[in-house]
């Protein structure tokens, strides 16, 4: 497997480096940037033309990760040359949240096969309900094989996110990469870092992602009151302080849920994935410190799933909460995750609304919020 990847820090895709990439002639190109470039008029006519043959992916941002730091604005590219891997590309559009299950079932279709040994979604960020994809690709693929990736993201702004795949792009899409082969392995990690406060609250009212009532009171209502002077930046100012998911028996879930709308008149807010009807959610709050040791946690754990050491590939996906809370340190989590990963792997990835991968202790995939979470490729 050979990597190779460009980072055009004010978004101007530029020949000379193009060519470098394109002489790769990479099966797969991952794409990150912002929102208001993967809108622009000729941004896929430019990447479609050096790259007439290979498999497009890629993602508006709320950030972008490359090496060993973030960006802001950046173009992201990398483009991957497998050795015996095949990769396959998938997409389809969700036109309202309700939907979001039927499309997983109709992606997991098309990708399904004995050969196929993992999933990589890239999905719309927002008017979607990424637990009920999850669930729905899973229950054609079955729980042994890993889905990872996330939702696309818009900075702080909530307003329109993106999707690349190899048609074009569009606002509503998802695309997902099937991997097959016998000699791809593929590691994965997903940790938080955030710490709960405040009382628990019993989910008195609520519909797949849109909660309506806690302990019987408007949900946004009683989330206004606990974030006080943060209340009028909602829905951004949300991400500081997501809910934690926990059973009917207070059992920690190891799932957060960030805020991605409110409702005013509903008095009701929207999340990132669903919450059990019958469970409780707790606020949270992080430091960086503990983001920073979750992000090492969450490396620690992808390369315990390798056999080899040897240099790969590594899709980082991080919340843009964790990012709002750590401001300038906000390197700090990708440094820590590019000491703790095989020495020579190349990292990309960009910060979201949403990160999709297994629990640690089972491959069963889920949507989660406010977590980095670790995507590692290598061909054996």
């Amino acid at each position: 497997m050979k990597v190779g990847q460009k980072i055009f820090p004010d978004g101007q895709l530029q020949g000379e480096a193009l060519a470098e990439l394109q002489s790769l002639s990479p099966d797969l190109l991952l794409v990150f940037g912002p929102s208001a470039l993967f809108a622009a008029a000729d941004f896929y006519q430019t990447l479609r033309s050096h790259f007439p043959d290979s498999q497009l992916a890629g993602c508006s941002t709320a950030g972008e990760i490359a090496g060993d730091r973030c960006y802001d604005g950046a173009c992201v590219l990398t483009a991957v040359q497998f050795a015996a891997t095949e990769v396959r590309l998938a997409s389809a559009v969700v036109d309202s949240m309700e939907s979001s299950s039927s499309v997983g079932e109709e992606l997991g279709r098309r990708l399904q096969s004995a050969a196929l040994r993992g999933v990589i979604v890239l999905s719309r960020g927002l008017g979607i309900n990424g637990s009920a994809l999850i669930r729905g690709m899973v229950a054609v693929l079955g729980k042994e094989v890993p889905i990872n990736g996330g939702l696309a993201g818009d900075g702080s702004r909530f307003q329109q996110t993106m999707v690349l795949d190899n048609e074009g792009i569009t606002a509503d899409k998802v695309v997902a990469i099937g991997l097959y082969g016998e000699r791809i392995r593929i590691g994965y990690g997903s940790v938080g870092g955030w710490e709960p406060f405040g009382p628990t609250r019993r989910v008195t009212r609520s519909t797949g992602n849109v909660l309506y009532e806690l302990d019987g009171e408007p949900a946004l209502h009683l989330y206004q009151d606990y974030l006080g002077d943060y209340a009028q930046d909602l829905p951004a100012s949300g991400l500081l302080f997501p809910f934690e998911m926990l059973s009917a028996n207070h059992d920690r879930l190891g799932l957060i849920r960030t805020i991605l709308a409110v409702n005013e008149e509903e008095g009701s807010l929207v999340l990132a994935g669903e919450i059990d009807p019958n469970g409780y959610l707790r606020l949270m709050h992080a430091s960086t410190n503990a983001l920073v040791d979750g992000a090492e946690l969450a490396a620690q754990r992808t390369r315990q799933m390798l056999s080899s050491q040897q240099p790969g590939l590594a899709l980082l996906v991080s919340c843009v909460g964790r990012k709002l809370v750590m401001g300038d340190h906000v390197d700090e989590e990708v440094e820590v995750v590019a000491d703790t990963l095989a020495t020579g792997s190349v990292l990309t990835g960009f910060h979201s609304y949403g990160e999709i991968s297994p629990l640690f202790d089972t491959v069963e995939c889920k949507l989660h919020n406010q977590t980095m979470t670790i995507t590692f490729l290598v061909e054996e």
